[in-house]
């Protein structure tokens, strides 16, 4: 083998290192819960088994007040869980809690990252990222700036706070790196609670906003140094982007407004295209082992199936697009796929329709769930059963499957935005004021 055809072959070998996924990063991955939606970036989990029913008295691990507000889903690698929070500087106690249904005041806050052991809820260090007062206010609904999630690895954590930066620690807190991206201005003020993906040692964060230049851009996951960037004609996308092999080739796939977008994960080139969804597109995509499923529901409705495998160019009026819906969609929740069944609820209301996902035919629509009226968590799904919290207090648990079966509604006394997070036996959960640690108590 020559000598340039030696270099070829290690540059390859490079890029597919660099573009392996967060799963493959380490066995333990599929153990634990490193990112948004979990170890498939799909809400589901293959190894936990978390208990069915609970209260404030049954099968609580343990609960510890959470300082600040926040509405980001924690990680967990091994021994610890993450998470992040937004804590008003100047306000002790209850008071750092605003009341859902109450605009929270802007003034300093302190933007944290916590550790603690998810054995016993203790925290086991916690750094303050910045200080800063935020620029603009936030939605009624949302009432926080620690919206986004932590991303985990075997040795690093990744913590957003978009307008306050991205920052990137050690597992023992060290801070490695950080990156301040701008300011976003959102429409109507509506606030930022958007997520990075990590696939590889590639970070892609989707920067969409109203005033200024909206755009794409991968960093490099170990330095923070900026890999490719992409204008986007979008204003006010929340939703996290997925990574999805196609044809051996990692793309990013982007939901949005005014287009739905394929990006080449390499070079940030644009793959494909089609329709946009509705204004406010906050739900994360879902997938099989065939198609991805976009939606969202603010001011209408949209999903859209679509076959990567055939997506190429603008794929309206194309193959590449298996089926459409537009009713009955959510606004804030994201859906969840299991079995070949895509679950969603209509706009933040919990009302619940699945779908067979491979023909796009209504297996059950608008179910209502009793005791679980509100809903803007996104469900998780292990052991064939579905998580689904409420802002009420109550999370149903669900059978999965073509019909619809109601297993058990557990009530505690907090506000769920924050949605589920399944490792092993426990199902934590992160409410307004308390995070729990629930398992099953057995002999």
């Amino acid at each position: 083998m020559s000598a340039h055809a030696m270099r070829r072959l290690a540059a390859s070998l490079v890029l597919a290192a660099s573009l392996a996924p967060l799963n493959a990063q380490a066995p333990d991955a599929e153990r634990y819960w490193p990112q948004w939606r979990g170890p498939s970036a799909n809400g589901l989990s293959q190894t936990a088994d978390p208990p069915v029913k609970w209260s404030e008295t049954t099968n609580i691990r343990w609960k510890v007040d959470v300082p600040g507000r926040g509405h980001a889903t924690p990680v967990v690698w091994g021994d610890t869980l993450f998470l992040t929070t937004a804590v008003p500087v100047g306000v002790e106690g209850p008071d750092q809690h605003k009341p859902r249904g109450t605009l929270p005041g802007k003034g300093v806050h302190r933007f944290m990252v916590l550790a603690l052991d998810r054995h016993t809820g203790k925290t086991r260090w916690q750094r303050v990222a910045t200080e800063a007062e935020p620029h603009e206010g936030a939605h009624v609904d949302n009432g926080t700036w620690a919206s986004g999630s932590p991303i985990v690895t075997s040795d690093r954590l990744y913590a957003y706070f978009e307008s306050f930066g991205l920052y990137a620690y050690r597992h023992d807190g060290t801070l490695v790196w950080k990156k301040d991206l701008g300011r976003k201005r959102m429409r109507n003020q509506f606030g930022e609670g958007s997520t990075p993906v990590l696939h590889g040692h590639t970070l892609v964060v989707v920067w969409d906003h109203l005033n200024g230049e909206s755009f794409i851009v991968a960093l490099d996951a170990r330095d923070g140094r900026e890999l490719w960037r992409q204008p986007r004609k979008e204003i006010d996308t929340w939703a996290t982007p997925l990574v999805r092999e196609v044809q051996g080739r990692p793309q990013v796939i982007v939901p949005g407004m005014n287009r739905i977008r394929g990006y080449d994960l390499a070079s940030g080139a644009v793959i494909w295209e089609g329709k946009g969804l509705t204004m406010n597109p906050i739900p994360s995509p879902v997938y099989d082992d065939e198609r991805v499923y976009l939606m969202s529901g603010f001011q209408g409705n949209q999903l859209r199936a679509i076959r990567l495998s055939e997506a190429k160019g603008d794929i309206d009026g194309t193959p590449a697009v298996a089926w459409t819906y537009e009713r009955d969609t959510p606004y804030v929740p994201s859906p969840i796929l299991v079995d070949g069944v895509l679950y969603f609820l209509k706009s933040n209301n919990g009302l619940l329709s699945a779908f067979d996902a491979a023909s796009g035919t209504p297996l059950y629509q608008n179910r209502r769930l009793d005791g679980v009226p509100n809903v803007f968590a996104s469900p998780a799904a292990a052991q064939g059963r579905i998580y689904i919290p409420g802002r009420d207090g109550a999370t149903i648990v669900l059978k999965a499957g073509r019909t619809f079966e109601a297993l058990a509604t557990n009530t505690l006394d907090d506000v769920f935005d924050a949605s589920p997070v399944l490792v092993e036996r426990d199902l934590y959960l992160r409410g307004n004021r308390h995070l729990y640690a629930i398992r099953e108590a057995r002999p």
